[in-house]
């Protein structure tokens, strides 16, 4: 039985490996899927195709999402072909290497925008339209530089953090009109040793040691707890943010974990 039979799902980075995964995801469990796309539907063109080969329904849209008549816009691009969204899934993923003392203030707004406003304003508008069709889900995949300092980009944890709030007053909010809203600390997955990689913290050096398994997550997983949070199995989460790092967080002493052999590390 598929769980989300004409379902309508919001990506708002379809074009992010994050994005591609959770797609493939839903639209195997039967949903009809929005992909805002960065480029037009250029890089995710071979999986549109598969997808609606399959029989799904597929809307490209290209929209940066940071101005209300944006989203409102794409919003009624959404409703003009399906009549309506019942899941949003934002996973506005980006990370600007900066220090404190070296930001500039267009550097300072531009990363909070792209993390955080998207967040807000999807949140806001498509949230409504959710809630006056009796309801739906809202995933923020996210991060846990939300609680805990990269070292090397600041702007992240900081637009991250709000997002966090985001969630947990959206939650309070929408939730009286049926909305769930719950988000994602993604911990690491492979090339976060590069893409958190500081001058003054050593907490991405041998990163897959401080993994007590020694298993970098994968986009795969996170697709996996998406779809679990927009099934109706799940209509008790509300207003959760949940930790999934293999337990990277918990680490405490690097001679105390399991070393990878050389196979696993080749």
């Amino acid at each position: 039985m598929l769980k989300l039979k004409d379902r309508v799902a919001f990506i708002s980075d379809a074009d992010h490996p994050s994005g591609r995964a959770i797609a493939k995801k839903l639209a195997d469990e039967g949903a009809r899927l929005v992909l805002n796309s960065r480029s037009n539907g250029a890089s995710i063109a071979g999986d549109v195709a598969s997808y609606e080969k399959a029989g799904a329904e597929v809307l490209v849209t290209s929209s940066a999402l940071v101005t209300t008549e944006a989203v409102v816009s794409v919003l009624g691009e959404c409703v003009a072909k399906f009549s309506r969204v019942d899941m949003l899934i934002h996973n506005h993923n980006v990370v600007t290497k900066m220090d404190i003392e070296h930001c500039d203030e267009e550097t300072f707004k531009r990363a909070l925008d792209e993390n955080t406003k998207t967040a807000f304003l999807c949140t806001q508008i498509f949230g409504k339209q959710m809630g006056d069709i009796g309801g739906g889900q809202v995933v923020y995949v996210s991060s846990i530089h939300d609680e805990k300092p990269t070292g090397s980009a600041f702007l992240y944890s900081i637009a991250k953090g709000a997002v966090k709030m985001l969630c947990r007053e959206a939650a309070l909010d929408l939730g009286r009109r049926d909305v769930r809203v719950n988000l994602i600390e993604l911990g690491p997955v492979e090339g976060d040793n590069e893409r958190f990689a500081s001058e003054i913290s050593d907490l991405y050096l041998d990163y897959q040691t401080r993994i007590p398994s020694t298993h970098l997550g994968t986009y795969e997983d996170v697709a996996n707890l998406v779809w679990f949070l927009v099934i109706d199995e799940s209509r008790f989460l509300n207003g959760a943010d949940i930790r999934m790092d293999g337990g990277f967080t918990l680490h405490y002493m690097d001679h105390k974990m399991r070393k990878l052999t050389d196979a696993a590390r080749g």
